[in-house]
């Protein structure tokens, strides 16, 4: 499943309707035990870059047995060798085929083999873990103005055209249109290098010829041995190349890093122009997700391999898991193991926190060390409106254009060809087919069709309709929303000709009540010949701005964050932060099929936390370029402690509850919902004070699970004895605090970083508001701190009485130069004693 907009209308629908092609249940692991299956095998022995704090600076390179087109050295040579030599020591000559080594981020190999053959090779004592390979699912004109950005944080750093300059920011998505503007280096300025530490590739295919990279398009592979394995990809179907036959990698990637100024035409229709977040920032693409399937975690961890590996500094993920990990605990997954050692390396990873809101721990992003963000709306809609003979105005969505004059309306049920009959055809209303009408009833007028769940579906389409209507000369096009999609949110679709969506199932009856007054029917047959209804429709080709927003979409993730498989918590708190994820518009390659309504298109509309993630991805680009040295920690601590916790009219940000007439149940948003706050992309290049966190912490939390030492034995080749010492999730310098569970009093220690430009020290005044059913105390409650300087905060938690509803709270630290530092608080399980 894909997260954008085709689904996030219907979530828990779609959520049904996975193919069992890529989605592992148990039936599929019992069928794997008697057949040939995918399996990553992981060994003791580290990886190289285990042997440097930094993978990038060890000089060391990975290999790969797969069909890409990797670097090799002596060490990594060496490595594969070893991966060979053990397969065919145990599993002799039986039959088995190796997809990838791995041997960058972590020692190992995935293998097409049978149950038999991995429980053969985890019993060896060089082997440390044998996983069940499973399936992933994929997870702008106006949001650089809503974000503030030309004024803000463009500004500081010299304007768009320096904007994320020297950055590069590697897409694990469904590929990329090389041909897009907003890819294109051909841009007016000073000289644009690729920085020379990056050491990518472009693979030249026959659907990605020589000459697809440039200097803003560095580099470009994908990843497809798992998929092609399973038999599940069709070189001409799913372009087995790095081009983007979907789209949704094309509008993640331009969303984040796409050029500045590049107009936006859908439809003939000129939009605005469209920018990313950091326009300068440089775009290396990892196709490892197909349109017709999804992908798989064994080519996406070879994704992950070779983008680490080719340096680049932020790794954007719009993608999820398709069910919770399992094991002892969620963080111990393949991919964020793989993700682990990217950090480690110094590598900033963002990722979709799911569209499986509103739930409560939905989340499908789990670990601390991985930024995880969820989707809000923004304050900008598209509406049209349609205008009746009777003088009553109707409101809707669509991006279209208007009728000069009156027409008269015509129901599409009541235009059919001579013969046909609404039994013939069930589903005459949606008017997908021409050939079901007589051209003579339609000529000149307003065509009216039903707006069905088969929609929201995808089984019938806007733009076949417009096919229909454009066939029969129809003046306009007019849907009304079918009881079946009540409660759906329609959204701003691009059509060719006057046309509207009626959002409203009120405002659809008003429509129909006028409709049906004014039928004339023939006094032998009673047949309906016609109706003396007209109507006139407005365009909704210009936005509308300043609506209340932002406010947390009913289809993003929500906290808490469930640390296993059996729904305990974790002591993290999830997501990390929101960002625009609703209606966003974004480059999107012409032959994609993800949503059907915006085909042969440039540009599209979408949404989902696959939109909201590349939205902080690109603005940490911003943070990373003007400090090159932050940690992956440091740089998620500014986007966090200066985050927004009001909408643009100084209101709590609010969340919407329901799948079902989301603006009808919505309420103050909590820390589960939006994390830290909403994203504020200026104040992030100034947070004043940073919590950092190392590799060794990760470490050292991982460690203080019960039973985890030899599943970190057999994701790091490190063993738990060699740490001194163990931390509890909530002891972890996260710039939140979340205890799951708190029994009578508890003291967790934070420690902060003054990173301000200033050479002078600045105070701080310590403020919080408790949760409910807790007291809290920090010390100390004021401070003076020099640049560079740390100092240690002590907080200590009281539970004052029994609670099992989660209480929610604040720290703020308020500098005296200007600088406010928000920590959220969220303590769940309250035991006084």
């Amino acid at each position: 499943m894909r997260e954008s907009s085709s689904l996030v209308r219907s979530v828990f629908v779609l959520c049904l309707l996975s193919s069992s092609v890529f989605c592992l249940d148990d039936s599929d692991q019992n069928a794997a035990a008697s057949s040939s299956a995918v399996y990553i095998v992981t060994l003791k022995d580290p990886p190289p870059s285990v042997h440097s704090s930094s993978g990038r600076e060890t000089g060391i390179s990975l290999t790969s047995t797969s069909s890409q087109t990797y670097r090799t050295s002596n060490r990594s040579a060496s490595i594969v060798r070893v991966h060979d030599s053990l397969l065919r020591k145990v599993l002799r000559k039986e039959n088995y085929i190796k997809l990838y080594s791995y041997h960058y981020l972590i020692n190992g190999f995935s293998a097409v083999i049978t149950k038999q053959q991995a429980d053969r090779l985890a019993a060896r004592e060089e082997v440390h873990n044998v996983v069940l390979d499973f399936p992933v699912k994929k997870a702008t004109t106006h949001t650089p103005q809503f974000l503030g950005l030309p004024r803000g944080a463009w500004l500081r750093e010299g304007g768009s055209e320096y904007a994320g300059e020297g950055v590069v920011i590697g897409f694990i998505d469904t590929g990329i249109d090389p041909t897009h503007p907003s890819f294109s280096d051909e841009v007016s300025g000073h000289s644009y290098p690729v920085p020379p530490r990056f050491t990518g590739v472009c693979e030249v295919t026959t659907g990605f010829p020589s000459g697809s990279c440039n200097r803003k398009l560095v580099g470009a592979r994908h990843f497809a041995e798992s998929a092609l394995s399973r038999g599940v990809l069709n070189s001409s179907q799913d372009d087995a190349s790095p081009f983007d036959g979907e789209g949704h990698g094309t509008h993640t990637a331009s969303v984040a890093a796409g050029n500045h100024g590049v107009p936006v035409v859908v439809c003939g229709h000129h939009l605005g122009n469209a920018s990313g977040m950091a326009p300068r920032a440089h775009v290396a693409i990892y196709k490892a997700l197909y349109k017709r399937f999804g992908g798989f975690a064994a080519d996406i961890i070879a994704a992950i391999d070779q983008a680490a590996q080719d340096g680049v500094d932020i790794i954007n993920l719009s993608i999820t898991p398709n069910r919770r990990p399992p094991g002892i605990a969620t963080f111990f997954n393949p991919i964020d193991m793989a993700l682990l050692s990217a950090v480690k390396a110094g590598i900033f990873v963002v990722q979709a926190a799911g569209n499986t809101g509103p739930a409560p721990k939905s989340m499908s992003s789990f670990s601390p060390w991985i930024f995880t963000v969820g989707a809000t709306s923004h304050d900008r809609v598209y509406t049209n409106s349609i205008i009746l003979g009777n003088n009553v105005t109707i409101t809707g969505v669509g991006l279209a254009s208007g009728t000069r004059t009156m027409h008269k309306l015509v129901l599409a049920s009541h235009a059919l060809r001579n013969g046909t009959t609404v039994m013939d055809a069930i589903y005459i209303g949606e008017c997908q087919d021409s050939s079901s009408y007589d051209q003579k009833l339609v000529q000149g007028k307003i065509l009216v069709c039903s707006y069905t769940v088969r929609f929201i579906l995808g089984v019938s389409t806007i733009k076949q309709a417009l096919i229909t209507a454009k066939n029969l000369t129809a003046a306009g096009l007019v849907f009304y929303m079918d009881p079946s999609s009540t409660g759906f949110q329609m959204t701003s679709t691009p059509m060719d000709i006057p046309g509207i969506l009626i959002s409203s199932p009120q405002d659809s009856l008003v429509l129909l009540q006028y409709y049906n007054t004014s039928l004339s029917r023939d006094n032998a047959s009673g047949r309906i010949v016609g109706s003396a209804s007209v109507a006139r429709i407005v365009g909704g080709m210009k936005p509308t701005y300043g609506i209340t927003a932002p406010k947390v979409m009913y289809f993003s993730a929500r906290g808490p964050d469930p640390e296993d498989n059996s729904f305990q918590d974790a002591d993290v708190m999830k997501p990390n932060l929101v960002a625009p994820g609703n209606s966003i518009w974004g480059a999107w390659s012409p032959l994609g099929i993800g949503t059907p309504d915006f085909q042969g298109e440039r540009f599209a509309m979408e949404s989902g936390t696959s939109m909201s993630a590349p939205h902080v991805t690109g603005i940490a680009a911003l943070i990373k370029q003007k400090f090159p040295h932050f940690t992956p920690a440091a740089i998620g601590s500014a986007l966090s402690t200066t985050a927004s916790l009001t909408d643009r009219k100084g209101e709590p940000i609010m969340a919407q509850r329901t799948v079902l007439n989301p603006d009808a149940t919505q309420t103050p948003a909590t820390p589960f919902d939006m994390g830290s706050g909403f994203v504020n992309a200026t104040a992030a290049l100034d947070p004043g004070l940073i919590f950092d966190i190392g590799y060794n912490e990760y470490m050292k939390f991982l460690c203080g699970i019960n039973g985890s030492s030899p599943v970190v034995l057999n994701y790091t080749g490190e063993s738990c004895s060699s740490y001194n010492s163990s931390l509890a999730a909530s002891d972890l310098n996260l710039p939140s605090v979340t205890i799951a569970k708190l029994v009578g009093t508890r003291t967790v220690l934070r420690w902060v970083t003054n990173i301000a430009s200033t050479v002078t020290n600045e105070t701080y005044t310590v403020g919080l508001m408790a949760p409910d059913s807790v007291s809290v105390k920090v010390s100390p409650a004021k401070f003076t701190i020099g640049n560079g300087q740390t100092r240690v905060l002590s907080l200590v938690f009281r539970a004052m009485k029994n609670d099992t509803v989660a209480s929610f709270g604040r720290i703020g630290m308020v500098g005296d130069r200007g600088h406010v530092v928000n920590v959220p608080v969220t303590v769940i399980y309250k035991i006084a004693v």
